[in-house]
């Protein structure tokens, strides 16, 4: 009898070692403690906290939270069988082992659902105020002519980046404000004429690289290819 509860004292002081945090005093259903309970497992941990190798943490549980002390670590080194302790400790390594595998497994589908959610919202953000043309303008595209009023918007979103850039300012517009000086009546006609000018070469469109929730104005981004335009500069001047 005495070697066994020997036996759950060193078994136990190894798993509290191995738990910077602590561990329940007994086990659970579910949660694996330092103490079976059973009646020779109780006496086991009564003699544990009454010797000072174990120390409570934490009473708020159904069981109270116990870190192994420097008593008890003295006591675990130099009574334990070499043997035993080595033995504990493969057990508790191999199963963290496992916990670790689990997690990693876990953060890699967290990871693919992130993918997921961004390929999402990168399509909602292509379809934010989606242009509905008249029969006119869909005409004019049609033929590949652009109206008057479109070959005008595009000469006022030309001119107030030639405005800006005279102005000193270094930095790419933001299509939210390149849209407000633009005078457009619409962000899907602005965003049509963004796509006609980038395609004659006579602006450049740069991606949004931080964050897409601290994104200002998301509805003014435009998707671009695979990435998030909210920038524009005009071409001449990237060039030159």
């Amino acid at each position: 009898m005495a070697d066994r509860s020997s036996t759950l004292l060193i078994s136990a002081l190894t798993r509290a070692a191995a738990e910077a945090d602590g561990a329940p005093l007994y086990s659970g259903k579910n949660s694996p403690g330092l103490f079976p309970t059973t009646s020779l497992g109780k006496q086991a941990a009564q003699r544990s906290c009454e010797e000072g190798y174990l120390a409570v943490r934490d009473q708020n549980g159904r069981f109270p939270i116990c870190t192994i002390t420097e008593k008890g670590l003295r006591y675990l080194l130099g009574q334990a069988n070499p043997r035993q302790v080595l033995d504990d400790c493969v057990r508790i390594l191999e199963a963290r082992e496992a916990q670790l595998a689990q997690l990693l497994a876990t953060a890699r589908q967290t990871q693919a659902g992130l993918e997921s959610l961004r390929t999402t919202i990168v399509g909602v953000l292509s379809r934010l105020e989606t242009p509905s043309p008249d029969l006119k303008t869909q005409f004019a595209e049609f033929r590949q002519e652009p109206a008057p009023a479109l070959v005008e918007l595009d000469e006022r979103i030309l001119t107030a980046l030639a405005r800006r850039t005279g102005s000193a300012v270094t930095e790419d517009c933001p299509l939210p404000e390149l849209f407000r000086h633009c005078g457009a009546t619409s962000i899907g006609l602005f965003h049509d004429a963004l796509r006609r000018l980038q395609a004659a070469e006579q602006l450049w469109l740069h991606p949004w690289t931080g964050p897409l929730y601290e994104m200002p104005e998301p509805s003014y981004a435009l998707l671009v290819g695979h990435e998030i335009a909210y920038y524009a500069s005009p071409r001449r001047i990237k060039e030159g």
